[in-house]
């Protein structure tokens, strides 16, 4: 997570206007849209770990059901995490954008820093449906690395720089 952060700082110190408005690399978006989107991930992430945290207490069909029906709106998902990143953009950049990932992974390390074995091992199921990085069933870790892989992934899409 604080690779992520100080790539983000980097990223965005460096970006000019014209790099912001530049399309990306296999993605709809703008590089300032995305740069949104690769936060946005971190703050999913600290939504879904009450989720987790509540689902895994419970008989597995529960949640088994709930990602089903969330599977089963992914086209609705898709357009707004699509329009939200656009939306965001213009709300979330520069300085701000950096400030709203720094609270968000410090938010993510006190969670952390309090979880235990056993809570970290709770699991849920997952809509396979919305992110190629969601599996079938996921652990309260894998979600905490979930914002991680979803920056990554999204980094080598950007096209800063020239």
């Amino acid at each position: 997570m604080e690779r992520a952060r100080a790539t983000l700082h980097a990223l965005v110190a460096d970006a000019s206007a014209a790099d912001l408005r530049r399309a990306t690399d296999g993605t709809r978006w703008t590089n300032g849209q995305l740069l949104f989107h690769m936060v946005l991930g971190y703050m999913v992430v600290r939504a879904l770990l009450g989720l987790v945290r509540t689902f895994g207490r419970l008989p597995d069909g529960f949640s088994r059901v709930f990602a089903g029906a969330l599977d089963a709106g992914t086209r609705p998902f898709h357009v707004v995490n699509y329009l939200g990143s656009c939306g965001g953009a213009l709300v979330f950049r520069g300085g701000r954008l950096t400030r709203q990932l720094d609270r968000t992974i410090a938010s993510l390390h006190r969670h952390l820093d309090r979880e235990t074995d056993g809570s970290l091992a709770r699991r849920m199921h997952f809509p396979v449906g919305w992110d190629p990085f969601f599996s079938d069933t996921m652990s309260l870790l894998d979600v905490y690395h979930y914002g991680t892989v979803h920056f990554a992934f999204h980094q080598r899409q950007l096209t800063l720089g020239g």
